[in-house]
């Protein structure tokens, strides 16, 4: 019997392990100046909260990059398989394990634009502007992912009952379906990765990502608000530019 297909619009990221506050960064910064001492003369960030939070906004401002290296995200992500190839590409410093349509049977589980999500492209390459579609427009594309989506997953039982492999049934699946990954990355590039994939007024540089791997980018920059707030709000006031 066919599995029930699952249409979705969300983005899941949860983080998992991490190892990331503010202190890993200006206790590795200072060790350029303290050498050993270091280790008797850093107590707690907020000993030295001016000294810190003024340190890590030179390191920020001057792109004294490598502080920032020795902190740690783990994140499990559930997105379609086009804004997982944008992560890999999009990456720096950056580790990724995704699951494998070669050694595990994909789940029937399909992404489909919501309501809110901009339909209409206009403008010119390197400056589209993105719309939203009317009812019809939201109509057709629910009638033809729903429509693709199910002969997909139809063609994909069908070689899998046959005795097909499953790293060739799985090349019928279209980029819409959903994939797990874990990314794990440093606060450094972490700030690559968002000042790419998310779009900020602020920003020195500006960036006009994909809806759908912007949701995820969001939910990440949200857990490193979180874990280093003094980091990110340097982050942020600098211009989102990665050190």
């Amino acid at each position: 019997m066919s599995a029930k297909i699952e249409f979705r619009s969300d983005m899941t990221v949860k983080l998992g392990r991490s190892l990331a506050h503010d202190l890993d960064v200006t206790t590795t910064a200072r060790v350029s100046t303290l050498g050993p001492e270091v280790d008797e003369q850093v107590a707690s960030f907020e000993d030295n909260l001016k000294g810190n939070v003024g340190l890590i906004n030179y390191l920020m401002r001057e792109r004294h990059g490598s502080p920032f290296e020795h902190t740690r995200f783990t994140f499990y992500v559930e997105a379609p398989i086009f804004v997982t190839r944008q992560m890999l590409k999009h990456r720096a410093g950056t580790s990724i394990n995704e699951e494998s349509g070669r050694y595990r049977e994909m789940l029937p589980s399909f992404y489909m634009p919501s309501l809110v999500r901009p339909l209409v492209q206009t403008g010119k390459v390197g400056a589209y502007q993105f719309e939203a579609g009317d009812e019809g427009q939201h109509l057709t594309v629910e009638l033809m992912f729903e429509r693709a989506c199910h002969a997909a997953w139809s063609s994909y039982e069908a070689m899998l009952a046959r005795g097909i492999c499953k790293e060739v049934a799985r090349m019928v699946l279209p980029v819409s379906t959903y994939s797990t990954l874990y990314l794990t990355c440093n606060a450094r590039s972490l700030m690559h990765f968002l000042s790419l994939r998310t779009t900020n007024e602020g920003a020195r540089f500006p960036s006009h990502p994909q809806y759908e791997i912007e949701l995820v980018a969001q939910k990440m920059e949200a857990h490193f608000a979180e874990l280093m707030p003094v980091t990110y709000e340097a982050f942020v006031k600098h211009g989102r530019v990665a050190p």
